[in-house]
């Protein structure tokens, strides 16, 4: 559902270490959801539309950001 760039960030935003293998979709909705207020606590059951939206606009830029800076050879 993600692409490797996405999934990446989601956790590089969240200052997790990114795992090798792909990770399931739920663990990497919770953390773009978390960019978007989300609280992950115990008893909140599962994001919304809204946190997952708000999440996922920075995990673009980001990932907007990441891919210039590869074209342009900074990393």
């Amino acid at each position: 559902m993600f692409e490797t760039d996405e999934w990446k960030a989601a956790f590089i935003l969240n200052k997790k270490p990114a795992p090798k293998a792909v990770p399931e979709l739920n663990t990497v909705l919770r953390l773009i959801a978390q960019r978007g207020g989300f609280l992950a606590r115990k008893g909140d059951g599962e994001p919304g539309v809204k946190s997952i939206w708000l999440g996922m606009q920075d995990v673009a830029v980001f990932v907007e950001g990441l891919r210039y800076a590869r074209q342009a050879g900074w990393i």
